[in-house]
């Protein structure tokens, strides 16, 4: 038989709703019995309440959730995702998403999973989350793969697409989904409201009747985002604020604050293009411990937030310097999940060890959801779209952006550093 553009009467039934998932596209017979496309599938974009210990943010707000509805994509948020951020399902309703009452179901139907955390067994479903997903649906979200390799393993595995939002390259047109930094700023401004509450003193310099009190002395160690952030709050409380790098360039950054530079000799090679910092030689180390330890007898709050992207935090402060600290001074330990830069820094406790008080800072930017969320529901929005700018499109892994966040891909792990990083460990 010829071909005709037309389909014979008794193949019409097999083209009725038929779905092309490459194309993302529906057809239907048009008149004379042709194929005519009707029109482009919307991609289910899922928002999983998150089930992390502790967790109280979530990763679309209902203004966020309406944006990616009006570039045609369909929203299905899980029933009570955003209450702990103070975002109600009837809010997201209004901003016309579709609230499920199942997580299984909310899995199983997504074509992208947005999350804060990594994926972890699901209380309710009894399931692993990525077992939850359907074979070729994508997550996008926080994945910490090194910390969280049998996680990474899974989504090969289930041949899941993901995109981790640490991995996104430090790159101009990428600042807009550079999560790090957003959850960085909250970490850094309420680590030193934690400081200023658990320190049994002002933090402002008082003249009062009753006699002038100085005010407080506080030491960030590491002025990255999150050091920076805790530098203007804490000099914002009105204290006396001190910040230590060992980047010399981040010098005019913590001066332009009003803060105090602690300057110490370093090589020039501290920190990577991406501009992360640098691990670092022992002797290297050990020039920054006497330098940090000179000045810790006369502090009252130290703020701890130095971390090597992907390896163990550096230890910068030792139980033997802690003994040298005054009486009732605290440390606030923003690196602990990557092992704390105290020695005596314990995982979500705080205690007391020779009369310091060490708080084990895990996860501060769930302390403040709202903004937290905002900021984040931003970020990954902005991914999203970027690898999705329409339902019909398709990731494209020749750009920097797509390409360097890709974590999994057709039962893979395709970003090379992680991958070389996963087979070297036991």
């Amino acid at each position: 038989m010829a071909p005709t553009g037309r389909i014979p009467p008794a193949f019409r039934s097999l083209f009725a709703g038929l779905r092309f998932p490459w194309q993302n596209q529906r057809y239907r017979l048009g008149p004379g019995r042709s194929v005519r496309k009707i029109g482009v599938a919307a991609l289910k974009v899922a928002v999983p309440k998150e089930v992390f210990e502790g967790e109280t943010r979530v990763a679309l707000t209902p203004a966020v959730a309406d944006e990616i509805r009006k570039r045609q994509h369909e929203v299905l948020v899980e029933a009570g995702a955003g209450r702990a951020s103070l975002f109600a399902d009837e809010q997201y309703r209004e901003a016309g998403a579709a609230i499920v009452g199942d997580p299984v179901e909310l899995y199983r139907s997504a074509d992208v999973v947005l999350k804060v955390n990594p994926p972890e067994v699901h209380p309710e479903a009894g399931r692993h989350e990525v077992e939850l997903l359907r074979e070729g649906a994508a997550l996008i979200g926080f994945l910490m793969p090194l910390d969280n390799p049998e996680a990474i393993e899974r989504l090969a595995r289930c041949r899941i697409t993901s995109f981790a939002m640490e991995y996104i390259p430090r790159i101009t047109r990428a600042q807009s989904m550079d999560a790090l930094s957003s959850m960085a700023t909250v970490s850094g401004y309420k680590a030193a409201l934690v400081g200023a509450g658990l320190l049994r003193k002002f933090f402002p310099l008082l003249m009062t009747a009753a006699g002038t009190i100085p005010p407080a002395t506080v030491l960030v160690l590491g002025a990255g985002v999150a050091g920076l952030q805790a530098v203007a709050t804490a000099k914002r409380l009105g204290a006396k604020v001190e910040a230590f790098d060992p980047r010399p360039a981040v010098k005019e950054q913590v001066q332009s604050l009003g803060a105090q530079f602690v300057e110490m000799e370093v090589p020039e090679d501290v920190e990577t293009a991406g501009g992360y910092a640098k691990e670092q030689s022992e002797e290297f180390l050990r020039r920054e411990q006497e330098t940090i330890a000179a000045r810790l007898a006369k502090v009252d709050v130290v703020i701890t937030t130095a971390q090597v992207f992907g390896k163990k935090a550096p230890v910068l402060i030792t139980e033997e310097m802690v003994e040298r600290m005054r009486p009732g001074s605290v440390i606030v330990d923003l690196a602990v999940r990557q092992g704390g830069n105290c020695a005596l820094s314990r995982p979500k406790e705080t205690l007391e060890r020779h009369g310091v008080t060490i708080v084990g800072a895990w996860n501060l930017a769930a302390e403040v959801p709202v903004h937290a969320s905002q900021m984040y529901a931003r970020n990954i929005a902005n991914l999203f779209l970027h690898i999705y700018p329409a339902p019909s499109s398709v990731p494209d892994y020749e750009d920097e952006i797509t390409r360097a966040s890709c974590i999994t891909r057709a039962g893979e792990i395709v970003q090379e550093s992680v991958r070389k990083t996963l087979e070297l460990k036991p």
